[in-house]
């Protein structure tokens, strides 16, 4: 019984090190995409057209429509 609780500690502490290195990985990964000029210069065009449609929207009510 003991060398299974002991089994289970070394797993438990072995995996969270490993999931906290991975997650670590992921957001330097996340961050290296979203800091890219071709990703930025996409999310701009993306913005400046929702808020082209947001104002025509807004236009729109403005009318009585």
């Amino acid at each position: 019984m003991v060398r299974f609780l002991v089994g289970v500690a070394v797993g438990y502490v072995l995996g969270t090190r490993a999931g906290h290195e991975r997650y670590e990985q992921l957001v330097r990964a996340y961050h290296r995409t979203a800091d890219h000029p071709a990703v930025q210069g996409a999310a701009g065009v993306a913005q400046a057209g929702v808020e082209n449609v947001i104002g025509k929207v807004r236009g729109e009510r403005g009318n009585g429509a």
